[in-house]
């Protein structure tokens, strides 16, 4: 049975974090929905690209459970998801069942605002550092992806491959990640 990810799409999304994020888990056999917020309309990216989504948060939500939900970063795409109560609930959900989150670059804030992962390693992009760190919820690394349990953090754009790869891994088994990485002409 194939594996299922969602990924969020949130006005001000980083578009090489979510577009390598989708690239490299469908490479890896991961089915993926890509659910925009809040609904399925274009969505205008950090760097004003424009990305439609595959369906709205809403639809997506009633194909789930997911074996991983994937949060990018960019700092609106970041603000969009820590207010959306229904990004919440669906991470909630996914926590209390054990299954995967992953955030980057500034998506870990979104962890943060609606309480998930709390005690865990996590990392994110520079300039979160000290939000992530305040009120002592999180323990904070700089290591590029840092994995801590069903929770699974990176730094930003430059780290995207290495964080796509390793969600492949979790999902599918290092023998893939390794197949889609030397398909792209990386390492694993």
């Amino acid at each position: 049975m194939s594996k299922k990810a969602c990924v969020f799409l949130a006005p001000g999304a980083e578009e090489m974090e979510f577009v390598i994020s989708v690239d490299v888990l469908r490479r890896g056999d991961v089915n993926v929905t890509v659910a925009g917020l809040p609904s399925n309309a274009t969505v205008k990216c950090s760097r004003q690209v424009n990305i439609v989504p595959d369906c709205s948060l809403a639809e997506a939500a009633l194909k789930g459970p997911y074996d991983l939900l994937v949060l990018p970063g960019g700092l609106g795409g970041a603000q969009a998801l820590a207010k959306s109560d229904e990004v919440g609930k669906l991470l909630k959900e996914q926590e209390s069942s054990g299954r995967l989150i992953a955030a980057i670059c500034a998506a870990p804030t979104a962890l943060k605002a609606h309480e998930i992962g709390i005690g865990k390693s996590i990392t994110s992009y520079p300039s979160v550092e000290l939000q992530l760190t305040e009120g002592g919820k999180y323990s904070y690394k700089q290591d590029k992806v840092v994995v801590d349990g069903n929770i699974i953090t990176s730094r930003g754009p430059g780290t995207a491959f290495e964080f796509a790869l390793k969600l492949v891994d979790l999902l599918n088994g290092k023998e893939k990640a390794i197949e889609v990485a030397k398909a792209m002409l990386l390492t694993y």
